[in-house]
């Protein structure tokens, strides 16, 4: 027979317990008027462990389970948010249209044939991907090029799908259909309903773990763009001024950082200058 669960409420007690230990682990910052929604993120993860109340909950994350998976778990349950393909296509027109015309231009006058690009909080892969589309669109006809992406996130859920490159059909409704035919493969039978990007877009990017808390980060050298979108709402103005710091470190000099449409810089905008929407540059 189905347990019926009958869950007790979250008190403030146990939200500043819960908040407290996402902040620390991961820096995600929820004020009280976030406790809404951590209570219902965390009941459905609950129900799933067939616990009914936060206090035994808690002690599972932070005493019986010692791997830190349960940890991971309620991570990605409280920061996980709709991503789709060319999310924000706004951005990808602009490296398109503007930014790779002139970075292009400007690596074959010093001979250099690389890109390296960073998706900073990939979630479960649809950016780097994009990313790999976008540069292997552009650069089609323009020689051989090394393209190197990676994506990085604090989720080992989300960073095996994004290793797997299967998607529902529904993440490609902004994905042009000759882009479509050229970089995915459709499913049929039980996967008529899937996506799985081809191999040549795969090849290319590098999926890694990486907590942004972390004092420094084990990424390979610098990059030319990073985007780190719809990321920083989730940390408080301490928190992102360091991010943000530590990105321009891993940006090379005229390097581009994007961020969310809903994200800006104000007051941090040392180094950076803003030339888009959600997007700077690297200037020393």
């Amino acid at each position: 027979m189905e347990r019926i669960f009958k869950y007790i409420d979250l008190s403030d007690k146990e939200f500043t317990l819960f908040s407290s230990l996402i902040y620390d682990k991961a820096g995600i910052n929820l004020g009280l008027h976030k406790k809404e929604l951590l209570k219902n993120r965390l009941r459905k993860r609950m129900r799933e462990l067939d616990i009914d109340n936060f206090k035994s909950y808690f002690k599972y994350i932070t005493e019986v389970d010692k791997s830190g998976e349960e940890l991971s778990i309620m991570l990605t349950a409280i920061s996980t948010n709709v991503t789709y393909f060319f999310r924000e296509d706004n951005h990808f027109k602009l490296l398109s249209e503007k930014i790779l015309p002139e970075l292009v231009a400007s690596k074959q006058a010093k001979s250099v044939k690389t890109f390296k690009v960073w998706s900073a909080g990939c979630s479960s892969g649809e950016e780097p991907y994009t990313l790999s589309i976008t540069l292997q669109e552009f650069l089609k006809n323009k020689g051989y090029w090394n393209i190197y992406i990676l994506g990085t996130d604090i989720s080992h859920n989300a960073l095996e799908k994004a290793k797997r490159g299967v998607y529902k059909v529904e993440s490609t409704k902004h994905v042009p259909d000759h882009l479509l035919r050229h970089y995915f493969l459709k499913g049929y039978d039980e996967m008529k309903n899937m996506v799985k990007v081809k191999k040549h877009v795969k090849e290319v990017v590098d999926i890694e773990y990486l907590n942004f808390k972390d004092d420094s980060y084990s990424v390979p050298g610098n990059f030319d763009f990073i985007f780190c979108r719809n990321v920083l709402i989730y940390f408080d103005k301490e928190t992102q001024a360091a991010l943000i710091n530590k990105f321009k470190k891993h940006l090379v000099a005229g390097g581009h950082l994007f961020l969310g449409h809903s994200e800006g810089l104000t007051g941090r905008l040392a180094g950076l200058k803003h030339i888009a929407p959600s997007v700077y540059v690297k200037t020393e």
